[in-house]
């Protein structure tokens, strides 16, 4: 079994020396900076298991690896061959949607291989950077016929003392209109380590962790449309998370659910980030493994802000009069687009939506428009639906699109992690590219990276956002909370589309943030294309350096930064655009804070400060400078800077 703690100043061979008595084989890979360290052994039974180390101190308990298929079993049994020699892993690349637009990745990579009983080999590829730990299972042989992957044995073992906030899934074919999962759950937070799922599909990522001063966060990137999603199961006795697979009914049309694959393949990689807070919000894993971008044409692909009528007026408000009124909205605020949701083939029609179209390019603005992605597995009846499911239809539809000027689309309603589904995602993305369409995926499930490998896809859903404050009392009055910790779990990695933004009041509902809450909200968050909620009537009547503030806001982040916070309590996140640095800050908590925040980084430097004013709907500002600035925050209230 492997120790739970070790000194960082002993020697690699020590370690192995005061292992090798508990085990029949084990082998190490460190981070490039030594800060981490991941310790990978077999057991005296043949099963592999692998045990994270932050600053010379274990972070989690032996955990166990492994993989069953149809045909070959990797689980116990296995024997050691090899070890390859150690690869620096040196990466550059660019992003469009995220929180940095340049993104260097390196990392120090091993490739074990071991053999089971029919002497069929599997390798463990782990890569260690200096913000945490990546693995996935190889299987390198020639095999013609495919075979289905039954499980994975993948295991995260924490500490009895850790403490985690996660959102659970929802089950399959529950929920309006069977429509679920859509990752759309509350977060359980700062919960203990082996608390059950209230739901009997388990834990989605990312999930977040924290064992004595480290931050630990699991997710999983590297989809390529062969394998499914996965998640974290129901049960967790003894703090131990295990890999799941999805159901049977997470497909689309009559497809797999689980991966049917031909030999060789690669599972996608597993990732623990590693480190204090800093480290977890800063990190860029999720896209540092995940798939180059596959796209020859970029050009198209500009992020921005859109206009929205559906968030707040909802679906009488889709109608050609109130769709022009968005257009001349969005142009007189400098967004480049205005999104046309569900219904529009009904109430406005092909015809006038080009029309429309047309009158939206000559106000330097384009349409975004929403479909039904569902064939048979949900209950829907908004339209246009099925339009969408196979290449032909596609081709038909996009081409159609293309010439009329729009500029993507809002597809809706996908049936959750089957590996069916995830191939559903990179069919439409390629053919949506190929017409030059931008791509927003809704009712979905966490998109994994997807983003650098093609770019046209700009945000998803997969989070309860301001949609459900809109309907339900209930959260709308958890709205600081939740909000608050979603830069360190949903939207740490992939882009988050929440439909921020409310500077008046919701219909039937009470808000309970403030404006300055709201406002922060488009920086906090990330997403390709910010679908912002509030109305013409609503921005009418904030003061006129609020909307020079909102006609200025990046759609495109070349750097950012975490300040100071801590899940669901506070967060405060800088991010820059070109050589204009935003600062924004939302308290999660019911009671007024004084912070004081650390802007030192950026020089000496005069900034505009918007907060709240004396009421929870009004605001103030002033001009500050960088340094060690004080700033108080009102309960649920919050605040952006532009330096």
């Amino acid at each position: 079994m492997l120790i739970h703690y070790w000194n960082k100043a002993a020697l690699c061979c020590c370690l192995f020396l005061s292992l090798s008595a508990q085990s029949a084989w084990q082998n190490t890979v460190v981070s490039p900076d030594e800060n981490l360290s991941a310790v990978i052994e077999l057991t005296d039974q043949g099963q592999l298991q692998y045990q994270l180390f932050r600053q010379g101190n274990a972070v989690m308990l032996p955990s166990p690896l492994g993989i069953s298929l149809e045909k070959a079993n990797f689980v116990t049994g296995l024997r050691y061959i090899s070890t390859s020699a150690q690869t620096v892993i040196n990466d550059e690349y660019r992003m469009w949607t995220g929180k940095q637009k340049h993104i260097r990745y390196v990392a120090n990579e091993r490739v074990f291989s071991f053999e089971n009983s029919e002497h069929g080999e599997l390798q463990l590829a782990v890569r260690m950077s200096d913000d945490g730990m990546a693995f996935r299972y190889q299987l390198p042989g020639q095999y013609t016929q495919t075979q289905q992957v039954l499980a994975e044995s993948t295991g995260f073992h924490f500490y009895p003392e850790s403490k985690a906030w996660l959102q659970f899934k929802a089950d399959a074919q529950t929920g309006w209109m069977n429509t679920n999962p859509s990752y759309e759950e509350d977060y359980l937070q700062e919960i203990a380590v082996g608390t059950p799922s209230p739901t009997k599909s388990g834990w989605v990522y990312p999930a977040l962790f924290k064992c004595r001063d480290s931050w630990i966060v699991i997710s999983e990137t590297g989809m390529t449309g062969d394998y499914s999603g996965s998640n974290l199961a129901q049960n967790s006795d003894g703090g131990l998370y295990q890999l799941r697979l999805p159901d049977a009914a997470e497909t689309i049309k009559a497809g797999q659910h689980l991966p049917k694959v031909t030999l060789p393949f690669s599972t996608p990689w597993r990732l623990l980030v590693v480190g204090d807070l800093a480290t977890v919000t800063n990190s860029t894993l999720g896209t540092d493994l995940a798939p180059a971008n596959q796209l020859a044409n970029t050009d198209f692909i500009q992020p921005g802000i859109s206009a929205w009528s559906w968030g707040l007026m909802k679906d009488d408000a889709t109608i050609y009069p109130v769709q022009k009124d968005f257009i001349d909205y969005a142009s007189e605020m400098h967004w480049p687009y205005v999104l046309v949701d569900a219904d529009w083939d009904q109430k406005i029609g092909y015809d006038k939506i080009a029309e429309l179209a047309k009158y939206a390019e000559s106000k330097n603005v384009g349409l975004l428009l929403w479909y039904n992605s569902s064939g048979p597995w949900n209950n829907t009846v908004y339209s246009p639906k099925s339009a969408l499911l196979t290449h032909e239809d596609r081709v038909a539809e996009f081409a159609k699109l293309q010439a009329m000027g729009i500029r993507g689309v809002k597809i809706d309603f996908f049936p959750g992690d089957g590996a069916s589904v995830m191939q559903y995602y990179i069919d439409i993305l390629q053919d949506a590219a190929a017409h030059e369409l931008l791509v927003n995926f809704h009712g979905s499930v966490l998109p994994r990276g997807i983003q650098r490998t093609y770019p046209n896809f700009v945000t998803s859903e997969a989070i309860k956002g301001l949609e459900m404050i809109t309907f339900n009392q209930d959260v709308a009055n958890n709205e600081a909370r939740h909000v608050s910790m979603l830069p360190f779990t949903r939207n740490l990695f992939d882009p988050m589309d929440f439909t921020p933004m409310v500077l008046g009041d919701i219909p039937n509902i009470e808000r309970k943030t403030t404006n300055g809450f709201q406002l922060a909200l488009p920086v906090l968050f990330l997403s390709g294309i910010q679908h912002l909620v509030t109305t013409p009537p609503q921005m009418q009547k904030v003061p006129e350096y609020v909307k020079a503030y909102l006609q200025q806001v990046p759609g495109q982040w070349d750097e950012s930064r975490f300040i100071q916070g801590s899940p669901g309590k506070l967060a405060v996140i800088a991010r820059r655009s070109g050589e204009h640095w935003y600062v924004a800050g939302v308290n999660g908590e019911q009671q007024q804070k004084q912070l004081l925040v650390d802007l030192r980084f950026l020089g000496e430097r005069e900034g505009t400060l918007i907060t709240d004013g004396d009421g929870p709907r009004s605001f103030s500002t002033q001009t500050v400078n960088s340094g060690m600035l004080p700033i108080t925050v009102g309960a649920a209230g919050g605040f952006v800077i532009r330096f």
